[in-house]
């Protein structure tokens, strides 16, 4: 075993899992690993890591989706150090590190927080920031401490506000020494963030151990850093920013820019029913190079003004104590990413109606995001869903990697898969009465599953369907069991106090959790105990067939001939699928339900990507039969508990 595991008893397999981690970071290769909720990937993962790593002082960087995830990793981490010492930090945003009112009140994101952080430097005046050279004693001391402790960012931002100095800096300090760093995607995968974290640590890219934890998020989460999007308002604001600070040359140059994109889209997009269409990226510029005969050269020189000008501007704004934004530097910034990557194969661009009218730059290879891969000594990307490895391995573009999956642990017994042969949310098929169908479905299976009970939907647009057949107000009326709505814009905390409410009714008679399957509250969340005693999952989350799907399953098919459209569209929402109906079972003994409407699951097609423990249990059923399964299925339960 590991000098490095601190529990006194193993789960079954994770021994291999730790030995495979060793081996693979000796050797220098990559590895890609299946491994089932409740298996113990990150406790595993760490003790595989550690004793190389430290022994050679390669620096972890420890990456993860959600906050929680994270914290669970330092959590880990305070369990070694028990028994071997480890040091360990969690970075976070800027803004999530900062204690600057300034910054708590107008940075809107963690990017305007960095934009803002770096300008408030600049300019003296954060005292925090001054703070850490004037009190050098008190900073190197609690720095040293964190060293000697494993720590969350809520134990770095109470010291550091004791002791008035800035918690990033300090983060950032502890960081230069740690052996583990637990952060974000973001902080590997957005190539301008990812270079100047290295920097800041002091380290090479060959220095680094890097762990991809929930992999199976990796390929959007990479699209999305790789993308970019502006508004028209942005643009208009612009052109008044430009005109208030009197910079005449740019408030023309968007002046005219703005009219060639109100023409284009008034010809190409306002009034058709579709809500995006792929443009020829010089088409946007073609109005601006008619009327001031202007040379693409001449334009960047222009676009990078802006970017220069757009600086002056937020700390001008810091000055006046005011929003640090500037949509003159943020257009620019666009602009000039949008001229960088014409020409090239991996990007869509985009005319859109999202929030009135926007351009966007779309990502198709999330390979691109990683690569940095063979720089470095060693990559682990790890999840419970990553079946088939081999497209993943494909789609992330990961060479030199051993793969690996492990069997779910849910035994047999335990488990419930129903699919209901007559109904499914293909697009021709949806209709009101399709959707009463399907709430009867669900009233009835909300009834039998004791306690609580998620409902995860292919799309918003069908939630919207079963809302519409009045799921809710008869779950309510007919079963008692209280409804949780997951609402599609609704922030990090208005969600985490959704979950919270809808988790404290297993406490009570159970409620009832109405969401989206590839939402935050279908992958992301934990539910233990009665918490989540069944699902029921409503159509398989197809992605509509927009044109950046389309040209997603293009590109794919010709980097992949053959498997675009599998890579593109089919897996994923596969993967999305089993992904929700893992909530119902987060160990071995838990015992669960998972009732799937929509009879396209029976095909083989999509069995085949599906693990071992649904296919072994799943049986196709009509509505009196489902009752007749969920009966017995939970009188045994009762049975056993007695």
């Amino acid at each position: 075993m590991s000098d490095y595991f601190p529990y006194k008893s193993l789960r079954p397999n994770q021994e291999e899992f730790i030995s495979l981690v060793d081996e693979a970071v000796r050797k220098g290769e990559n590895l890609i690993i299946e491994a089932p909720t409740g298996f113990g990937k990150t406790i595993s993962v760490l003790a595989g890591v550690l004793p190389y790593a430290l022994s050679m002082g390669f620096k972890v960087v420890y990456l993860a989706r959600t906050h929680k995830q994270m914290d669970r990793v330092i959590e880990e981490l305070k369990e070694i150090n028990k028994i071997n010492p480890v040091s360990g930090v969690e970075f976070r945003s800027r803004k999530e590190l900062c204690l600057h009112s300034y910054i708590q009140n107008f940075a809107p994101d963690a990017y305007n927080a960095m934009i803002v952080c770096k300008n408030l430097k600049k300019l003296h005046k954060c005292d925090y920031f001054e703070n850490v050279k004037k009190k050098k004693d008190e900073f190197s001391e609690i720095v040293e401490y964190f060293l000697n402790s494993p720590s969350q960012p809520i134990e770095i931002l109470s010291y550091s506000n004791l002791l008035e100095l800035c918690p990033y800096e300090v983060t950032r300090k502890v960081g230069e020494k740690a052996n583990v760093i637990v952060a974000s995607y973001l902080y590997m995968l957005n190539p301008a963030i990812r270079d100047a974290f290295i920097e800041s640590l002091g380290v090479d890219y060959e220095d680094l151990i890097v762990i991809f934890d929930e992999a199976h998020n990796l390929p959007n989460q990479a699209i999305d850093v790789l993308s970019d999007k502006i508004t028209l308002n942005s643009i208009t604001r612009a052109v008044k920013e430009a005109e208030e600070y009197n910079e005449h040359e740019i408030a023309n140059f968007l002046s005219i820019f703005l009219k060639g994109l109100e023409n284009l889209y008034n010809e190409r997009l306002k009034d058709r029913e579709v809500e995006e269409i792929p443009i020829l990226p010089e088409s946007i510029f073609s109005h601006v190079f008619d009327i001031l005969n202007i040379s693409e050269r001449l334009l960047v020189r222009i676009l990078r003004e802006m970017v220069e000008v757009g600086d002056a501007i937020r700390e001008d704004k810091i000055e006046k104590n005011k929003p640090p934004r500037s949509y003159v530097g943020r257009v620019g910034e666009f602009l000039l990413n949008w001229l960088s990557v014409i020409g090239r194969e991996d990007y869509l661009f985009i005319m859109s109606k999202d929030r009135g009218f926007s351009l966007e730059l779309v990502a198709l290879d999330p390979s691109k995001a990683l690569d940095f891969i063979n720089d470095i000594q060693s990559a682990i990307f790890m999840s419970g869903t990553l079946t088939p490895l081999e497209a993943f391995k494909d789609i992330m573009g990961i060479e030199n990697a051993k793969l690996k999956k492990f069997p779910r642990m849910v035994k047999k017994e335990n488990a419930l898969v129903l699919v209901a042969k007559d109904v499914s949310t293909r697009g021709e098929e949806r209709n009101l009465e399709l959707y009463r169908k399907m709430a009867e479905y669900i009233v009835e299976a909300v009834k039998l599953i004791p306690k609580n009970v998620g409902v995860f939907t292919a799309s918003y647009e069908v939630l919207q369907g079963l809302l519409s057949a009045n799921v809710h107000l008869r779950i309510e009326e007919e079963v008692g069991k209280k409804v949780f709505i997951e609402k599609k814009n609704a922030s990090s905390k208005e969600n985490d106090i959704l979950v919270r409410a809808f988790k404290e009714e297993a406490k009570r008679e159970g409620g009832v959790l109405l969401g989206v399957m590839g939402g935050r509250n279908s992958e992301g969340q934990d539910y233990s105990g009665d918490e989540m005693n069944g699902v029921v999952l409503v159509g398989i989350p197809y992605a509509r067939p927009t044109p950046r799907v389309q040209a997603q399953i293009r590109y794919f098919e010709k980097k992949f001939p053959r498997k675009g459209r599998y890579y593109g569209y089919y897996l994923p929402a596969h993967r999305k699928l089993v992904q929700a109906a893992g909530r119902v079972h987060r160990s071995a003994e838990e015992k669960g339900a998972i009732i799937i409407l929509d009879y396209r699951v029976l095909w083989s097609s999509i069995r085949k990507d599906l693990p071992d423990w649904m296919n072994e249990t799943m049986k196709p059923v009509n509505l009196p039969r489902m009752k007749l399964y969920l009966r017995r299925f939970y009188r045994n339960l009762e049975e056993e508990k007695v």
